[in-house]
């Protein structure tokens, strides 16, 4: 645990502490004044006993398993049944609302405008929602009409109660014809999913290959000083894929390895590379296997962002990653008489939008796709398939636990307090949970701290199925492949999101010690469609932005409107897959 993290438990004030960790559940006392935490007052042993449980398998609803729900109950003037459940109060984001009783039964997801603004309640002695902030209180009544008005609107966020809650309705999801052709071989064709790696092995690896041009001699202009320089054995400047605006350069003219600010993008940064560029001192360092010519000599595009200037939020797509099981775990490691890993196999009646709400438009920098479909997303082989359900990767989105957190895997994860980590999961962290807003796990580290906190590759880099890297059953693991690292200088963290052409997960992890990161983990591989990342830089004083892709290709995947300009996909259309985004604070 980074003593961050530490500093951040030391300043909650109504911090979750553990009495007893194990392997069985853990018993938690909650501090002083916990207890209290109007309105959502829950009896410590309460508290306890639900996150008891939630360790436990057997069959419930999503909303049964979170550990930390709350629950106020009410009857509406007109004689309307009410049950308000807020699924984690630390959070204060998302809500069920349960409205009529038997046949007339009807669930709500709400979602808090405002988490860190506004309290959310049944008032008036249990008649009417409120929404109560420093600057007044607004009390309505949706279930009188509103709600049922915002749920034909379609919109994936339907704003109710003056615009401070907004009924959150399942998007229709995008998907491009890959993913389409892919999904119609897996669910219809026989041997489909035989005949998809027979696509990959013969069309796919290399297929986004891209080897920039270099120039030893030329002019690369104004480089980030902070950010120094990644440690290579040579520097030439490369003529790469990514075309962006930047500061004091060309982006047909950057030198490998160095970092440039982008143009109208205060706080994010650009770098590109080559692996076989990496300095024979960081190959050197045991862990990783060696890599061929053409990984070598392959492209890859990076972003860095000053996370002191930008919130990181996480969503998941309208059918990305599932909760369901995986069909890789077998034996012990499977449950038959689960719907899923979790006890669920959907998140009903949890609605799944598949882009961001529209009101942080303005405040929009960044975003990156997320990381494997539930499918790809577990164990095959190796004790990881045969424990905890086959290690299914885990997720968080707006302090809801949507899957378990696993042990021993690669975790990236939002506090409430802003700050962005990532971990190795241990069952000690899970004192954070209440805590924590978001959080995706994607396998096991590329990089990982050594004794002394210097960044090394991972303890499964060099195993196949060690590390879950996926790639073809020959174990061709050289592709497209997306990652993401943090690292930190003078106290200051970045994010850092790279595309890498066609790599092994020992390419990714010698760019990123290189890179100088202090853990690194794998998202998503493949295609640019699942590896895609955009920036929208804004003019001073402009409402209006550009949509910067990592890779100019990328463009393909988002849509249009019928004026012709780009419509941005995960922020103007619903879309299938989970993604991560950058809010300027």
């Amino acid at each position: 645990m980074t003593l961050t993290t530490f500093g951040f438990l030391a300043r909650c004030s109504a911090a979750i502490l553990p009495v007893a960790l194990g392997s069985g559940a853990s018993v938690f006392a909650l501090a002083a004044g916990a207890d209290t935490m109007a309105p959502w007052y829950m009896p410590a042993a309460t508290r306890a006993a639900q996150f008891a449980d939630f360790r436990e398998d057997y069959r419930r609803t999503v909303v049964e398993f979170q550990p930390f729900r709350a629950e106020l109950s009410g009857l509406g003037a007109d004689g309307t049944a009410l049950r308000l459940t807020s699924l984690n109060p630390y959070v204060n984001a998302w809500f069920v609302l349960e409205t009529g009783e038997g046949r007339n039964q009807r669930f709500w997801h709400l979602e808090n405008a405002a988490p860190e603004l506004f309290t959310v309640s049944l008032g008036d002695h249990g008649r009417a929602l409120t929404v109560a902030s420093e600057a007044g209180t607004v009390t309505c009544t949706p279930w009188e009409g509103e709600l049922e008005e915002a749920r034909r609107a379609n919109l994936p966020y339907s704003p109710i109660c003056e615009g401070r809650m907004f009924l959150r309705n399942q998007g229709s999801g995008s998907r491009t014809t890959r993913e389409a052709v892919t999904e119609f071989l897996r669910g219809y064709v026989p041997f489909g999913e035989s005949l998809i790696n027979l696509i990959k092995d013969t069309l796919y690896e290399d297929a986004y290959l891209t080897s920039a041009q270099t120039m030893d001699e030329s002019e690369a202009g104004s480089t980030v000083e902070l950010l120094g320089h990644a440690d290579l054995r040579r520097n030439p400047v490369m003529r790469s894929n990514l075309r962006v605006d930047l500061v004091g350069a060309e982006s047909t003219q950057m030198e490998a390895g160095a970092w440039y600010a982008v143009q109208n993008a205060p706080g994010i940064y650009a770098s590109v590379v080559q692996p076989g560029m990496v300095s024979q001192e960081v190959m050197s360092v045991p862990g990783a296997n060696g890599l061929d010519g053409v990984e070598n000599g392959s492209d890859v595009h990076m972003w860095a962002f000053d996370m002191s200037r930008f919130d990181l939020r996480y969503e998941i797509g309208t059918s990305h990653p599932q909760v369901d099981w995986s069909p890789r775990p077998s034996g012990g490691g499977r449950d038959y008489s689960l719907p899923g890993p979790d006890g669920f196999g959907t998140v009903e009646p949890l609605q799944m939008t598949g882009m961001m709400n529209p009101v942080f438009m303005d405040r929009l920098a960044g975003i990156f796709a997320g990381g494997f479909k539930r499918d790809h997303g577990a164990w095959r082989l190796t004790d990881f398939a045969y424990t905890n359900h086959g290690h299914h990767y885990g997720f968080v989105v707006n302090g809801v636990v949507l899957s378990r957190l696993q042990p021993g895997l690669a975790t990236i994860y939002v506090l409430q307090d802003g700050t962005v980590h990532m971990d190795l999961w241990s069952d000690q962290l899970d004192q954070l949970l209440p805590y924590i807003r978001f959080a995706r796990q994607n396998g096991t580290p590329l990089v990982e701290p050594n004794a002394d906190g210097v960044g090394v590759p991972g303890s499964q880099v060099r195993s196949w199925m060690g590390g879950n890297w996926s790639g073809s059953a020959e174990a061709q693991l050289r592709t497209l492949r997306s990652g993401v690292c943090m690292r930190t200088i003078e106290g200051r963290q970045f994010l850092i999101y790279a595309v890498f052409m066609s790599v092994t997960p020992s390419g990714m992890s010698r760019v990123f010690q290189a890179y100088h990161c202090d853990m690194a983990m794998l998202l998503d591989m493949n295609s640019l469609d699942l590896t895609y990342s955009a920036i929208y830089p804004r003019e001073p004083g402009s409402p209006d932005f550009s949509i910067v892709h990592l890779d100019r290709r990328m463009a393909e995947s988002d849509s249009r409107h019928r004026d012709g300009s780009p419509m941005g996909r995960f922020i103007e259309f619903s879309d299938n897959r989970d993604f991560f985004y950058l809010l300027r604070r």
